[in-house]
């Protein structure tokens, strides 16, 4: 199988922005390439003005109860579960970028989906289990910390607006090509139930890999 490889527009962030931005390009992905029906639930940013969806319990609560008086909260902790890959993932890509410029540091995510094969050798005496990875959405991040000017003067507000715009268009951009790839071909998304990770890179030749698996898919898709 042949490795679908998709390439979203760069992202130019403050250091404020990058985990909002990020959180929202891949939960919007998850949830297009979930492997079967799941709740939606809509999540407005708070840094930018933008609304994505995302995976869900099918009853939108926190907690239930058992009927018994105790609290069950299984559906929110899968929500949770998947919010921790995610939010570890990015954390990892903080700490792996490298320094481009003055105040500029850059960074590669990738998140990629994967299936697991048993395929056995030597007269079937052996068996080895092959992951067989047939999607990778890749994103660059270059982060700006050029501190912003914070006086009420007119021009120190007009560029604050300035580089809002600007890191919120692009976000925008980036949004609008996962939209755009999703709605293309998905004959390579296998009928099988598969996993994803989330890998980050200093450079080229230096690929620093964060492993975030989902190791019961199943259980993503029954939220009852």
């Amino acid at each position: 199988m042949n490795c679908r490889e998709h390439h979203i527009p760069e992202l130019e962030l403050a250091t404020g922005q990058v985990r909002e931005a990020l959180q929202a390009i891949l939960h919007t992905i998850l949830f297009i390439r979930s492997p079967g029906p799941v709740a939606p639930r809509d999540v407005h940013c708070e840094g930018f003005d933008l609304t994505y969806t995302r995976i869900a319990t099918n009853d939108g609560s926190s907690i239930r109860s058992d009927g018994g008086g105790r609290s069950i909260s299984r559906s929110i902790s899968i929500e949770n579960d998947l919010d921790k890959k995610v939010d570890d993932a990015i954390e990892v890509f903080l700490r792996s970028l490298t320094q481009i410029g003055p105040e500029l540091l850059s960074g590669c995510l990738t998140l990629g989906f994967f299936e697991r094969r048993a395929t056995r050798q030597l007269f079937g005496l052996v068996s080895h289990e092959e992951r067989v990875v047939w999607e990778q959405w890749i994103l660059r991040v270059v982060v700006n910390n050029t501190p912003r000017p914070v006086n009420d003067d007119k021009a120190s507000v007009i560029e604050r607006q300035r580089i809002q715009d600007t890191a919120e268009n692009m976000l925008k951009s980036a949004m609008l090509k996962v939209f755009e790839i999703a709605g293309g071909e998905i004959d390579h998304v296998p009928p099988v139930m598969y996993e994803f990770e989330i890998s980050c890179t200093k450079r080229p030749d230096d690929r620093e890999h964060y492993y975030s698996r989902v190791t019961k898919m199943p259980a993503l898709i029954n939220l009852s």
